[in-house]
């Protein structure tokens, strides 16, 4: 077995190219459960929001790379696995960047954690950055303003519609958070 897919039942697997990158920095088991379950609620996002709003235009590959990878940074900055820090994130772009992975989408290692800044809005990166949030039932509402803002701006619904979709939408995140956790918590740092 690869060391580096870790099985579940209950989770998608991360792509091929991020299982190899995360060969490629020895990413510790805890961080490739979190990838795995961020990866999993982009996922879940992208069929939700593309069920909810039909005509919105955002690159649903790139919101799944981002997930996939976003915390990459982390195998470097490991305390960081366990303890807030944001050191992992410059590290993570200029480390997948280093690893031949274009600065499209290397961004997402620096702009999940940095959303809230002048041109990290673009939709595909909020979406990452609220998949990391929500996989745990966390709600962000600054965040999920942006969101709205640009659901709304996209598909031409009033802001008050696009919010009461995206609240349905992230509501049931919630219900399995706690096992989430722990599963995710199963997995050694090393």
């Amino acid at each position: 077995m690869n060391p580096h897919r870790i099985p579940s039942p209950d989770y998608r697997p991360l792509p091929e190219e991020a299982l190899r990158l995360c060969a490629q920095v020895s990413a510790p088991p805890r961080l490739i459960a979190h990838l795995t379950l961020v990866h999993d609620a982009a996922c879940t996002l992208i069929e939700r929001l593309q069920t909810a709003f039909p005509t919105l235009p955002f690159d649903e590959d790139q919101v799944g790379f981002g997930a996939a990878t976003h915390d990459l940074g982390k195998a470097i900055h490991t305390s960081e696995l366990t303890e807030s820090g944001q050191q992992h994130q410059a590290r993570g772009m200029s480390l997948l960047e280093g690893l031949g992975v274009p600065r499209e989408r290397a961004r997402f290692a620096l702009t999940h954690g940095h959303w809230d800044e002048p041109g990290n809005d673009a939709l595909e990166d909020l979406l990452v950055a609220l998949a990391d949030k929500c996989w745990r039932g966390r709600r962000v509402e600054r965040l999920e303003a942006l969101i709205v803002e640009r659901l709304s701006l996209s598909t031409g619904e009033p802001a008050w519609s696009c919010m009461a979709k995206l609240d349905q939408i992230l509501t049931s995140f919630a219900k399995d958070a706690e096992a989430k956790l722990a599963w995710q918590r199963s997995f050694p740092f090393e």
